[in-house]
């Protein structure tokens, strides 16, 4: 990739988008095009054919989606069936309609099966029921990868995808009806210890095992791939490591200093049991994380006290 090609990256005001544009201005990259959701609403099909024709943009980023914790998922199924799949429509047919040289399709573990043998290999997508929690969100996401392989497959684009793990870090949505555990774990504790709070409730068992990669070693990895990649199969993105979310919840604790009880809320839902990918083939490519799990909690815990007031939100 040439350090002066037009990069556009969908979604740069959320966690994703955020972090692949400081990767790529880290390592020299010059033109990247960016717009909010109100200057262009990618769910929208001419908004979107109206910026490429007049931007042109020689390689996307695919980071731009309608995203939430088991709650927004569970109640707001038609919301994110309709909107990712708009989204992916729309971006990917324009990519291919004006030539763009490369996209990357950023997909997310979640979509595997259910119960899908651990630590789960690329070749396990489609191989079995979904998680019904985020069902909708996973078919529209599968649909997107999908589309990358078929326009791929019949026209030669070069459309990448690739499977991050659960992701933390700034710019993370902190709003607890609808993020995910590392967030909503980290506003908690900090509130609590605001208030002097004597215990903080935990959704779920604590029993689920997950895995948590730092979004700014996630984006050097996107931007690996883009120099690097151009297979047909999706390549997962993890750190290859997990911790059950009472461990999880013992880090962020001890991170934020809270000093009172932890109470479990077994009535709500814990969602897949185990959710650990295989990184293999991103580690024989020459790529491996470098941010521990206390390094990165720490960290995203350091931006959200900092930006407290526009995080909460």
């Amino acid at each position: 990739m040439d350090k002066n090609a037009k990069i556009f990256v969908a979604g740069h005001r959320g966690l994703v988008g955020s972090a692949i544009v400081r990767n790529l201005i880290s390592k020299g990259y010059t033109n990247i095009v960016t717009r909010t959701h109100r200057e262009l609403d990618l769910t929208k099909q001419e908004a979107v054919r109206e910026f490429f024709d007049k931007e042109e943009p020689e390689y996307v980023v695919l980071a731009a989606a309608k995203v939430g914790g088991i709650n927004a998922n569970n109640t707001k199924p038609a919301d994110f069936i309709y909107q990712n799949m708009a989204i992916q429509n729309n971006v990917i047919k324009c990519a291919h309609d004006y030539k763009v040289k490369k996209l990357l399709f950023l997909g997310s573990t979640c979509i595997y099966p259910r119960m899908a043998p651990q630590p789960i290999k690329e070749e396990s997508l489609l191989t079995g029921p979904l998680e019904k929690t985020n069902e909708a969100y996973a078919i529209a996401k599968i649909s997107g990868l999908e589309m990358c392989k078929f326009f791929k497959r019949q026209y030669g684009d070069d459309f990448i995808s690739c499977m991050p793990t659960n992701l933390y870090g700034p710019y993370d949505n902190y709003d607890l009806s609808n993020s995910h555990v590392m967030p909503a774990l980290i506003r908690k504790f900090h509130e609590a210890k605001m208030r002097n709070a004597d215990s903080v409730e935990i959704w779920g068992t604590g029993s689920p095992l997950r895995e948590f990669l730092y979004v700014d070693d996630m984006a050097d990895a996107c931007v690996f791939l883009l120099e690097n990649y151009s297979e047909e199969e999706h390549v997962n993105i993890g750190t290859g490591e997990e911790v059950s979310i009472k461990q999880l919840v013992e880090v962020v604790k001890d991170t934020v200093g809270f000093k009172g009880e932890i109470v479990y809320n077994t009535s709500m839902p814990d969602g897949t049991p185990r959710k650990l990918t295989d990184v293999t083939k991103l580690h024989q490519m020459g790529w491996k994380h470098k941010v521990s799990l206390e390094n990165g909690v720490k960290m995203a815990y350091e931006w959200y006290r900092d930006n407290y007031d526009i995080a909460k939100n």
